[in-house]
């Protein structure tokens, strides 16, 4: 979605709060995000992914707590299974992050908020799909907004790549351990065909040849900024820079950029 204006994309409904609808004490979602959406990552190495910032919107006025599990996970699927009809969860091992959050919905009465999560170095390979699991439960059933309020996060229009579970008495984790886990059906407090939500995944990467600047892609500013470098300016990054891989970052650096730019490769 877009990060930067999230309130002109808000378009859920109650099931299409992904991933989550502070109305309700627990909820748990699933997301995945495809090769095609994570197309910045290709070409980069050693990636490993540090944090995930969602948006949500504040139309309430309460403060809550909420206890925040993050799973993330590789799979080569870009869609969730359908068995007889009936979507199906994913199967989802330890917590990569976990902490409590105070979620201060009174202070940002009709702001767009946003909650960022830090991951403690997950790797990640570009051209693989990430499955994301997050969970937010309360306290107990009573630590949600009032019934006539409620704060989603936004989505962001991109349907059936994400799944929601809700319920005010069994958190997601738990049903997870049930006998209905995978299946996902409205009849389970379950949205089968939601939205990805508006989501920024924070990622560092060892190298990658040619993007001097580091913004994730091989461009023209990518030749200003190596020309700088070699006038002497204090910018851009060196590992990068040595577009050759020879160790010497020179005159040749720039013209093999310049190569592969108008090369197109």
């Amino acid at each position: 979605g877009d990060y930067s204006s999230p309130t002109e994309i808000y378009n859920g409904s109650y099931f299409d709060m992904a991933p989550t609808n502070f109305y309700l004490a627990h909820t748990g979602a699933q997301m995945i995000y495809t090769p095609d959406l994570l197309a910045d990552l290709d070409g980069k190495e050693n990636v490993k992914i540090k944090y995930l910032n969602f948006i949500y919107h504040s139309d309430s006025f309460e403060e809550l707590l909420r206890n925040v599990k993050v799973y993330l996970q590789e799979t080569d699927a870009t869609e969730f299974a359908v068995v007889e009809g009936v979507k199906q969860f994913f199967t989802f091992g330890e917590p990569v992050a976990e902490g409590q959050y105070e979620i201060n919905l009174l202070d940002n009465y009709g702001e767009d908020v946003e909650l960022s999560i830090e991951v403690p170095d997950f790797a990640f390979t570009p051209g693989k799909s990430l499955l994301v699991t997050i969970v937010f439960d309360a306290e107990d059933d009573d630590n949600c907004t009032m019934g006539s309020d409620y704060a989603p996060f936004y989505t962001s229009g991109i349907r059936g790549k994400a799944m929601t579970y809700t319920d005010n008495w069994t958190s997601f984790v738990d049903y997870a351990m049930g006998e209905n886990f995978p299946d996902a059906s409205a009849m389970l407090g379950c949205g089968t065909n939601v939205e990805l939500p508006v989501t920024e995944l924070g990622y560092t990467y060892e190298k990658m040849p040619g993007d001097v600047n580091g913004d994730g892609y091989i461009g023209i500013n990518d030749v200003t900024t190596l020309v700088d470098m070699l006038l002497g300016a204090d910018t851009g990054y060196p590992v990068n820079a040595d577009v050759l891989v020879d160790g010497i970052i020179s005159i040749s650096d720039v013209t093999a950029l310049v190569d592969v730019l108008l090369s197109g490769d």
